[in-house]
């Protein structure tokens, strides 16, 4: 794909369903008793990924545009699978099932892509042995393919080394087939949509968060059923955010991002945005299925510089890229630090988003857990080296936007993973 710059952009859009929401409402209406209604499914290859997993362990899935049929056999009721579960570039995938197939009476493997089989398995494996689960890196390095065999579970009390919705959501689904309680503390409240969304189904969970530590501990214990629910799947914010980015540094632009959600977990970016003096406003706020909802309201703004750091990082680890986007055409430099876990995603994106912005003509400076932005230099037209990572696509594809000449994205369609249409939806604002 090759961009240049523009301005003006406006008009209202939406975007693709939430993708974490997406993935949890397969998987859990799976092993739920009765009938699971999804709308505003994500129909990105992560997404689709969990639907061929559940397939292959026996579930009847129907797809109808953008709605999904789920048809549970309840927490029991998976089969075994007559080959390897194909989880492709998705660590949600793997690291959420991994909890579901560890209660099961039947072995099990997962593996992906070459992406996939280099992300780090042992948060999960660590927590799923203490339980009691046998669970195995196949070629013991850490990594997948994971080899899963039947074993009594129990409850523990896991304290995670790292806030991350995935290890806390893999050890809360193998509680629901362990014997006892099992709850698991982070050392900050990462994203929260498994502990909404089990209770939404009648899993027997909670959650505590204490202002004055941080910490914050969820715990589950085994139901005898979930049950089928009815869903809409809420505007992705991760989606949303390069259309935030876009509204804000691209000038003459006011786009209207229509049923975005924005769980105080997932919604960093918004707080990142009015730091760095965006103009955002917040319309229609509602609450649906126990998750927050609004409508996103950007301008053309003046940004400045910020720090980001502590905190603040696991709601909004996703859209560093973009952040680092925004940072670049601000006055100022813009520090990001306690972001280590971005060394672990599809790239490692502290090395791809530096490298780029370097191409594009920006003073970044990579360090240990994020990067040192000097912004407020012009950017200009570079070929872009995604390494087939759909954010860093995403995001390179809005600093075009805004670089004196050419922009070439390479590799630019790995952003089926998350938003095949989004492209497309830019064309809806020129």
């Amino acid at each position: 794909m090759e961009l240049c710059s523009i301005t003006g952009l406006k008009g209202k859009i939406t975007v693709p369903g939430d993708k974490s929401i997406s993935h949890r409402c397969v998987m859990f209406g799976s092993v739920a008793k009765g009938t699971t209604e999804v709308h505003h499914f994500l129909k990105g290859a992560d997404c689709l990924a969990t639907i061929r997993c559940m397939r292959t362990l026996g579930i009847d899935i129907e797809e109808k545009g953008s709605s999904v049929i789920i048809h549970g056999k309840g927490l029991h009721g998976l089969s075994a699978p007559s080959g390897i579960l194909d989880a492709g570039n998705s660590g949600t995938t793997t690291r959420l099932l991994s909890g579901i197939l560890a209660g099961q009476t039947f072995d099990s493997k997962i593996s992906g892509d070459e992406s996939l089989n280099s992300r780090p398995m042992k948060r999960i494996i660590t927590p799923l042995t203490q339980m009691g689960a046998h669970i195995s890196s196949i070629l013991r390095n850490g990594c997948a393919p994971l080899y899963i065999t039947p074993g009594e579970l129990h409850g523990i009390h896991y304290n995670s080394p790292v806030a991350s919705a995935q290890v806390k959501s893999c050890i809360l689904l193998a509680g629901l087939y362990a014997e006892g309680e099992t709850s698991v503390t982070e050392p900050s409240l990462s994203r929260n949509h498994t502990e909404l969304m089990l209770k939404e189904f009648g899993a027997d969970i909670r959650s505590s968060y204490s202002l004055d530590s941080t910490e914050a501990t969820a715990s589950i214990r085994p139901c005898e059923e979930l049950y089928g629910q009815k869903i809409t799947v809420p505007g992705d914010i991760s989606s949303a955010a390069y259309f935030i980015a876009a509204g804000l540094i691209v000038p003459d632009s006011e786009i209207l991002i229509e049923g975005v959600g924005i769980n105080p977990t997932r919604a960093g970016i918004l707080k990142v945005c009015e730091d760095m003096g965006g103009d955002i406003t917040l319309l229609n706020e509602r609450i649906e299925g126990g998750e927050k909802i609004a409508d996103i309201l950007v301008r053309t703004s003046r940004l400045h510089g910020t720090e980001i750091s502590g905190d603040i990082i696991p709601t909004l680890i996703d859209e560093i890229p973009v952040i680092a986007v925004m940072a670049a055409t601000a006055e100022g430099t813009t520090v990001i630090k306690d972001a280590a876990e971005l060394k672990v995603k599809e790239t490692d994106r502290i090395e791809t988003v530096t490298d780029n912005l370097k191409a594009m003509g920006c003073d970044v400076t990579p360090t240990d857990d994020g990067m040192i932005i000097r912004g407020g230099r012009p950017l200009k037209g570079a070929s872009i080296h995604t390494l087939l990572d759909h954010r860093i696509a995403m995001a390179f594809s809005i600093a075009a936007l805004t670089a004196e000449g050419n922009t070439k994205i390479l590799d630019s369609r790995c952003i089926d993973v998350s938003y095949p249409d989004f492209y497309d939806t830019f064309d809806a604002l020129l």
